[in-house]
C-alpha cells in the first residue's frame, strides 16, 4: 500500500479531539489524535495476520504507525497457555511517532491466556474486547483463574465489551460448505471487521489481498471476506459499541513523496538488491534459515529478475562459505543470520578479512546465549561483532535506527564493503526486522553511485621492467586492494587463510611483513570515511543519551517527553559502531553525564569507555523487548537531577 503525503511531541497518552454526533439516532464518532491497538490470541488465531492487515490499512489511509508483532518461538505452542499466546501491538496517530507505544488503548483477548498475559500492561479505562466463546471452564482453569475475570468484577476499572466472536463468525459462515473448526478459523478476520468499523478503517485492500491469498481455494477466500464485512456490518449495528472513532490522516508528519508500509527485513532486502543495482554487479545470498533473519531469504528468492541469487545451505558455515566464493568471482555477497549464526560464521569472516573480499554480514540479533529467545529482541552481538573472531581481525559494523532506515543501512553497508574492499556487519535486530513503520520510497536520483572498478591489467612495473599484476597492492588513499574476477587474462593470483606478503599476496611467515599487513588492515578499517555524529542539543544541556541501533525511537521519544516538561538534555544516536565518527571523542567531552541505554548489559558503554575515557554511564534492559518511552524517560530524569 502507499499514499500520497506532504510535510508534536509523542503523547504519553491518547487525547480526544473532538466529537462528532450524527442525526437520526446514529452512532457517535469520536476524533482521537493517537491510538495503540494490541492484538492476543493463540499462536494459532492468526494474530499476526490480523495486525498485518489492520497495519496496511493504517498505512494506506496515511496515519504515522509504528508496530510490534510478538509471538513464540514455538510453531504451534499448547493451545490456550500463557506460552502460546501471540499479539501484535500497532500504534497509529495523526503525528509524528517513534514507538509502538507504552500501553494499549485498546485489546482484543481471543482467549483467556491471552487476557492474562496482557491485562498488567493496559491502562485503567482501556478497552478490553474479549471472544466470550472461548471463556470455558476448562480454558479459564488452564491459565490459573479460579473465576472467570468477566463475572468477578476484577475488570471493572476498564471498557469491557463482551462478544462471541466464535459463534457469530460460524453464524456468518452457515451458508458456506465449511465445518465448525474451518469456519472458526476466520474469526480473526471478523474481529479484524470489527475493529476496522471502529477505527474507520479502508476495506478494500484487505478483501483484495483475501482474494489473492487464497486465490487458488475461493470458497476459502469468499468466507474469510464474509467473515470480515460480517465482524464490520456488527460493529454497525450492535448496540456494545455506542461509538467509533476516527484518526485522521498524518498530513504534517512527513516531507512529500510517495510512501509505504515497511518492515525492517522487508527494507533491508529491497536496500541489499538497490545496492546491487547501484554497483551493477550480481547479488548472491548464501544463508541458512534462522529467526528473525529468514524473511531476508524469503523476500531475496523473489527477485532473480533482478540479478539477484539465492542459495538456501544446509548449515551456517556453508551458506557464509557460498557466500565469500561468490565475492571471490565479483559478485555483491551477502550472508544472513542472527546471533547464533554468526558463532559458526566466524572463522570464514575471519578468511575474509585476511582475503580482503567486500562481503555483507547481516546480523539479525536475537535474545541469547545459545539458542536463547528466538522470537525476542535484543542488542547483545556488538562485542561479537567487534571481536569475535581470532587475531587481529577489524570489521566494521554499522546499525539503522527504525524498520525504513534497514534500506538505507544496507546501502552504507554496501558501500564501504565495496569500497574498502572488507566484510562489513550489518547489525539489525528483532525489534526492527519484524516491526514497520510509514516509509517514503525514494527517487532513483537520491540513490548512491556504487559502481567497482575490477583490475584489468597488470599494476605493478619489476625493477626489471616487467608489468605484473600485485593482488595486495593498495589504493593510497582507502587502502583497499584490487578486486580481479577469477578468469581474468594474467591476474592470477593466490588467496588463503595464511598471512601475505605485502604486495604480491605470496605466502609469508616473515615477522616483519606480518606487523606490517595486521596494522595496515586495522589502518584501512579506521580510515574509513563516515560522517560526523549530529547532537539534537537546543537548550545547552549538561547531559547526553547516546543510543544505537532500534533504541532510536524511544530514546527519541523519551527526550520529547522530558523536553516537554521542561527538562534540558542532549540527544545523539550512532550508526557507525566500527569506526566510530571522528568528532565522538569531542562530542562526549562537552557533557557533564552521559547515559548509554541498551538491550544488553552494557556493550556500547564498555566500548565508549575503553576508547574515550569518558564515565559512560548504562542503562539495561535484556527482558527480549524494546524499551518502554515512560521507563527511558524516568531514568533519564534521574540521570539529570544527578
Amino acid at each position: 500500500m502507499t499514499s500520497q503525503v506532504s510535510s508534536p511531541a509523542e503523547q504519553a497518552d491518547g487525547t480526544v479531539v473532538g466529537e462528532q454526533r450524527k442525526p437520526g439516532g446514529a452512532k457517535d464518532v469520536r476524533r482521537l489524535d493517537r491510538v495503540i491497538i494490541r492484538f492476543a490470541g493463540d499462536s494459532g488465531d492468526g494474530m499476526q495476520l490480523t495486525g498485518d492487515r489492520f497495519t496496511s490499512e493504517t498505512a494506506s489511509f496515511g496515519n504515522d504507525l509504528s508496530t510490534l508483532p510478538n509471538f513464540p518461538a514455538e510453531i504451534r505452542a499448547p493451545a490456550g497457555t500463557l506460552p502460546g499466546v501471540s499479539s501484535f501491538q500497532l500504534h497509529f496517530a495523526d503525528h509524528d511517532i517513534l514507538t509502538p507505544g507504552d500501553a494499549p488503548n485498546v485489546l482484543v483477548a481471543m482467549n483467556p491466556a491471552a487476557l492474562k498475559a496482557n491485562i498488567g500492561d493496559l491502562p485503567r479505562g482501556a478497552e478490553i474486547i474479549v471472544n466470550t466463546d472461548e471463556f470455558t471452564k476448562r480454558a479459564l482453569q488452564k491459565v490459573g483463574y479460579a473465576a472467570s475475570p468477566l463475572e468477578d468484577g476484577s475488570l471493572d476499572g476498564y471498557s469491557l465489551h463482551t462478544v462471541p466472536l466464535t459463534s457469530l463468525t460460524v453464524e456468518a459462515l452457515k451458508e458456506f460448505d465449511l465445518s465448525r473448526k474451518e469456519a472458526e478459523r476466520s474469526k480473526n478476520m471478523f474481529a479484524l471487521g470489527l475493529l476496522s468499523w471502529m477505527y474507520h478503517r479502508p476495506t478494500e485492500g484487505t478483501e483484495k489481498f483475501l482474494q489473492t491469498k487464497f486465490a487458488k481455494k475461493p470458497h476459502i477466500a469468499a468466507a474469510n471476506i464474509a467473515a470480515f464485512r460480517a465482524g464490520w456490518n456488527f460493529g454497525e449495528t450492535t448496540e456494545e459499541f455506542a461509538v467509533s472513532y476516527e484518526v485522521a490522516p498524518a498530513a504534517k508528519a512527513f516531507p512529500v513523496g510517495t510512501y509505504r508500509n515497511i518492515s525492517g527485513n522487508l527494507a533491508l532486502a529491497y536496500g541489499l538488491v538497490t545496492a546491487s543495482r547501484q554497483a551493477d554487479l550480481p547479488l548472491f545470498l548464501g544463508s541458512y534459515p534462522i529467526t528473525p533473519a529468514s524473511d531476508i531469504l524469503h523476500e531475496l528468492s523473489k527477485h532473480k529478475n533482478f540479478g539477484v541469487r539465492t542459495f538456501q545451505a544446509e548449515d551456517e558455515i556453508a551458506g557464509i562459505g557460498a557466500a565469500l566464493g561468490a565475492a571471490f568471482g565479483g559478485s555483491l555477497a551477502v550472508t544472513t543470520t542472527s546471533g547464533p549464526g554468526v558463532a559458526l560464521k566466524s572463522e570464514t569472516i575471519g578468511l575474509a578479512v585476511s582475503l580482503e573480499l567486500p562481503l555483507l554480514v547481516v546480523d539479525i540479533q536475537r535474545g541469547g546465549p545459545s539458542t536463547g529467545l528466538p522470537t525476542k529482541t535484543e542488542q547483545a552481538d556488538l562485542l561479537q561483532a567487534m571481536f569475535g573472531r581470532n587475531g587481529e581481525a577489524p570489521v566494521p559494523v554499522i546499525a539503522p535506527q527504525t524498520p525504513g532506515d534497514c534500506f538505507d543501512a544496507a546501502l552504507e553497508a554496501a558501500r564501504i564493503a565495496l569500497t574498502y574492499r572488507t566484510p562489513v556487519f550489518l547489525l539489525s535486530d528483532g525489534y526492527l526486522a519484524n516491526g514497520s513503520e510509514p516509509w517514503r520510497i525514494p527517487d532513483l536520483d537520491e540513490l548512491p553511485d556504487l559502481r567497482v572498478q575490477f583490475a584489468s591489467g597488470p599494476n605493478h612495473t619489476l625493477e626489471d621492467g616487467t608489468e605484473v599484476f600485485w593482488p595486495y597492492k593498495r589504493d593510497p588513499q582507502t587502502l583497499a586492494r584490487p578486486w580481479a574476477v577469477p578468469g581474468t587474462p594474467g591476474l592470477e593470483h593466490r588467496i588463503g587463510g595464511i598471512e601475505k606478503q605485502d604486495g604480491t599476496g605470496n605466502i609469508s611467515y616473515d615477522p616483519a611483513n606480518h606487523d606490517f599487513m595486521v596494522r595496515t588492515r586495522q589502518a584501512k578499517i579506521d580510515g574509513i570515511a563516515v560522517p560526523d555524529i549530529e547532537v539534537d542539543d537546543p537548550h545547552g544541556a549538561k547531559t547526553l543519551v547516546l543510543g544505537w541501533g532500534s533504541t532510536y525511537g524511544p530514546i527519541t521519544a523519551a527526550v520529547r517527553r522530558l523536553r516537554a516538561a521542561g527538562e534540558s538534555i542532549a540527544q545523539a544516536h550512532l550508526r557507525h559502531l566500527n569506526p566510530f565518527p571522528r568528532n565522538l571523542g569531542a562530542v562526549l567531552g562537552r557533557y557533564d553525564r552521559v547515559v548509554v541505554p541498551e538491550m544488553n548489559l552494557g556493550q556500547l558503554a564498555t566500548l565508549i569507555r575503553a576508547k574515550y575515557l569518558v564515565d559512560a554511564h548504562s542503562y539495561n534492559q535484556v527482558n527480549g523487548m524494546p524499551f518502554k518511552a515512560e521507563q527511558l524517560a524516568a531514568a533519564l530524569k534521574e540521570a539529570i537531577d544527578d
